[in-house]
């Protein structure tokens, strides 16, 4: 479900680019340096907009450092880690693990469940280290399972769950900054949950799985109407950001909320006007 929130490149000066890969490749060797190349293998870009977005706003200095990966094993490159990279880790893993159980209680897969079962123990020691964040998420995800086993509740309730899991992981403490930050990851899930159904309709159409955009699907003007729901998604968490004192990552964390987290949704588009231009 995670994924969505990702720069657009192409509209990304060269410096900007490097910086945002550097925090990118810090969050990498994080996840790898706690929890092995099992939890490397969970890393998103949602939770590098988080890193940066908490970094500039709290004006805190990363460390820069030059590091080797499978990706580029013959180059060092370099990664920036903060001191919000080890959270961002943390609530990168939890929400692995529970879309691991997703997956495995949806398609039975049996990779997901044995990644679910070594991710547990991890699991284990976050909720113990962060139990109010992970009680919040668990409940969320309650109820939305409850939602998509009975086939029951609207757009907005469902995608009301994702969203209250990104505003508890957003609003990383209670202070002067936990309002706008919980606003805007409510939001933000809101927009990650319906985008993701979005691109799985034709999927969930076949294999008859819970997607709360398949009765509108069905309406006339129902690729119009999808986007202004996306669209007044995003311009609510973008009103949570433009108020935040932010300053050295902004042109970065700008384009990625005014132009990459659409870029998914422009291939999806894409491929769907295709795929109907073909029958």
């Amino acid at each position: 479900m995670f994924g969505y929130i990702i720069v657009n490149k192409q509209e990304l000066k060269f410096k900007e680019f490097d910086i945002y890969r550097s925090y990118y490749c810090g969050l990498c060797q994080v996840l790898k340096e706690k929890y092995g190349m099992p939890g490397q293998m969970t890393l998103t870009y949602d939770l590098t907009f988080l890193i940066l977005l908490l970094t500039d706003l709290y004006q805190k200095e990363p460390k820069l450092s030059l590091c080797r990966c499978l990706a580029h094993p013959f180059e060092k490159h370099p990664a920036r880690v903060s001191p919000f990279t080890a959270y961002a880790a943390d609530m990168n893993l939890l929400l692995s693990y529970y879309q691991c159980l997703d997956d495995w209680s949806d398609d039975k897969k049996v990779s997901k469940k044995a990644a679910s079962l070594f991710l547990h123990r991890h699991f284990a020691r976050i909720s113990k280290a962060y139990p109010d964040k992970a009680a919040a998420i668990e409940k969320s995800l309650v109820q939305l399972h409850t939602f998509e086993e009975n086939k029951t509740g609207d757009v907005d309730s469902s995608a009301g769950c994702t969203g209250r899991i990104m505003a508890e992981i957003f609003a990383l403490q209670n202070d002067e900054w936990a309002e706008e930050l919980r606003h805007m990851g409510f939001y933000l899930g809101k927009f990650i949950y319906l985008m993701d159904a979005y691109e799985d309709l034709e999927q969930d159409a076949k294999s008859g799985g819970y997607n709360p955009l398949l009765p509108l699907s069905k309406q006339d003007g129902f690729e119009e109407q999808c986007r202004q729901i996306l669209t007044m998604m995003l311009a609510e968490a973008c009103k949570s950001f433009e108020r935040l004192p932010l300053d050295d990552h902004v042109s970065i964390l700008r384009n990625i909320l005014y132009s990459g987290i659409w870029c998914r949704y422009e291939l999806t588009n894409q491929k769907r006007k295709d795929s109907q231009n073909h029958v």
